[in-house]
């Protein structure tokens, strides 16, 4: 499958770039520096600015799908707006775990252990899924990943969840970012959250 990755020189970004390579998708892994992306078989790196959506049209035009790995610094509407100039008709998000439900109807960033200095990144979060929740035309797909995600290795054994955080027998909720990418990949492959938020955890 041809696919971009968005911020493919990140953490989350770098990761799912390799998993893709290694399952052979031809990538496109754009980023500010791109010769911070690791070098990988069928991998192209490129540079590029995701806050402006033409010049983005222009980077994404072919691809099968979109994944994109930013920060929410760029809004949901400047991707979208990218994704139908180009005729991309799939975006899949790596997204946040504060607005999932640790409680019927009370999200993670209302407990009150939910980190302060965190609160502006997760609200950007937030804002961004309830922007996709309105679109009706690109087939999108927001990934929240466990509440602590980390540097560890690949188990490839994880649980996956819908809009409720999901935590171990000792109420932890946890992934590595390389079992995130393979969770992410084999959402891309098997497409069982079309115009939905999924999570993941051990």
């Amino acid at each position: 499958m041809k696919v971009t990755v968005l911020g493919a020189s990140g953490r989350a970004g770098s990761e799912i770039t390799q998993e893709l390579a290694a399952r052979g998708h031809q990538v496109t892994a754009v980023a500010r520096k791109p010769e911070a992306i690791p070098a990988a078989p069928g991998v192209t790196a490129v540079a590029g600015d995701a806050s402006d959506p033409v010049a983005l049209a222009t980077l994404i035009k072919g691809s099968e799908a979109v994944i994109s790995a930013l920060h929410f610094d760029v809004s949901a509407e400047t991707l979208l707006s990218a994704l139908r100039q180009a005729g991309v008709g799939r975006l899949l998000v790596t997204g946040g775990a504060a607005s999932l439900e640790v409680a019927p109807g009370k999200r993670l960033i209302d407990t009150p252990d939910f980190p302060e200095d965190w609160k502006t990144m997760a609200q950007g979060g937030i804002a961004f899924l309830d922007a996709l929740r309105g679109e009706t035309a690109i087939d999108w797909t927001f990934f929240s990943p466990a509440a602590f995600i980390f540097e560890g290795p690949r188990l490839g054994t994880f649980r996956l969840g819908g809009d409720q955080l999901v935590v171990d027998a000792a109420g932890e909720s946890k992934i590595s970012f390389a079992d995130y990418a393979l969770a992410m990949v084999d959402e891309l492959e098997q497409h069982r959250h079309g115009r939905a938020r999924f999570t993941a955890a051990y």
